[in-house]
């Protein structure tokens, strides 16, 4: 078994933890097991498969009776429970958590060691109790003139939605259970009703994560859709993802990136109500690398490899501070841009996973790798 420290601050970067919520967390571990297993799989290093391993029997040490996930344990190693980041409920890290026992599901299936057949039971457990709470009627909420959907977690959840479509396109395609089918339809349909279509707006082709915001930070709508394109074969998905990365993306390499914005619909219009650049942080950035390599993995054409080459070039200069955002002789990523003057040379566990998640599938497409490599 193995831990992910949370957080480790400048300039000794010895590990911190938090008063509240502990010192190693489910969020952080399942981000990191799924770093561990696709560096194996692109270079087949066994010792990252057996990390991957250790940090799954994390995972299955975190599941509580009611199927979901307890997110932190404290420096005792006992479970928080009880703090409002860490109760086992349909969340974030509950959802992370599955992602990563997701990406190997295929071998799990095809095994019948103790650990495989501890993860089948836990999986089982956990898609049983999403079922409970999947939604039977669709329906529509009105928020500050746009018209949303009501289905998705916390109603409006596109961020969380885009981890569940990811998690279950892979079950579905290793178990054929048509109800999960039919979620991940329902899901991508609400993730679709997310977008901004309003060709007169600098963010026509966005999807929103929540409510009528947008955040930069788990932004991954359009890589699960691409993702779940290649399962359910619907063009509209594609075309879906695509307006975002042949839209939005644009703005945000033209603006330097932004950090959050907030609009409404009025006169049949998008407005801006507010809108921020910074902070900006690595778990900006890798869903936007992602989805434009998947994009290219799909179509074949290369300017989404060479854009997201362009994308990465953040963490080596190309941002609004001009500064490198990691260390490249210990592997540490920086924890975010505060304005053009000021960067947080803070190393928490997710900026430099996110970090190595994004670099590692940068070094695998030459195209992007070529891109990124030309910036001086």
């Amino acid at each position: 078994m193995a831990v992910i420290h949370i957080y480790s601050n400048a300039p000794e970067y010895n590990y911190v933890d938090d008063t509240d919520e502990g010192y190693a967390c489910v969020d952080d571990a399942a981000r990191a097991a799924i770093f561990y297993l696709e560096y194996f799989k692109a270079y087949s290093d066994s010792s990252s498969l057996n990390k991957y391993y250790k940090l799954v029997e994390f995972l299955l040490l975190m599941q509580a009776e009611n199927g979901f996930f307890y997110n932190f344990i404290w420096k005792d190693n006992s479970i928080n429970k009880t703090f409002k980041t860490s109760v086992a409920e349909p969340n974030w890290w509950t959802w992370r958590a599955l992602w990563a026992l997701m990406e190997n599901y295929k071998e799990f299936s095809n095994s019948n060691d103790d650990r495989a057949v501890r993860v089948k039971q836990g999986v089982g457990k956990a898609i049983d109790a999403i079922k409970q709470l999947t939604p039977k009627e669709r329906g529509e909420i009105i928020i500050d003139g746009l018209n949303l959907p009501n289905w998705l977690p916390s109603q409006t959840a596109a961020d969380q939605s885009a981890i569940l479509v990811l998690l279950f396109s892979n079950y579905y395609q290793n178990s054929g259970d048509n109800e999960i089918l039919a979620y991940v339809n329902s899901l991508v349909d609400g993730v679709m009703m997310m977008q901004i279509k309003d060709t007169e707006s600098e963010y026509n082709g966005a999807f929103l994560s929540w409510e009528n915001t947008w955040h930069g930070w788990g932004n991954s709508q359009s890589y699960a859709l691409l993702k779940a394109y290649k399962v359910l074969n619907d063009e509209k998905i594609l075309a879906s993802a695509l307006s975002e990365l042949n839209n939005f993306y644009d703005l945000l390499i033209k603006k330097n990136f932004m950090s959050y914005f907030k609009v409404k619909k009025s006169c049949n219009q998008i407005k801006t109500v507010e809108s921020k650049q910074f902070s900006q942080i690595a778990y900006h950035i890798r869903p936007i690398v992602f989805a434009l390599l998947e994009a290219y993995n799909i179509t074949l054409d290369s300017s989404y490899a060479i854009k997201a080459g362009k994308v990465a070039q953040w963490f080596v200069g190309r941002n609004p501070a001009r500064e490198v955002m990691y260390n490249p002789h210990t592997g540490i990523f920086y924890d975010g841009i505060e304005n053009e003057n000021l960067i947080n040379k803070n190393s928490g566990a997710e900026s430099t996973i996110e970090g190595l998640l994004s670099i590692l599938r940068i070094s695998l497409n030459p195209i992007a790798l070529m891109e990124f490599e030309n910036f001086d």
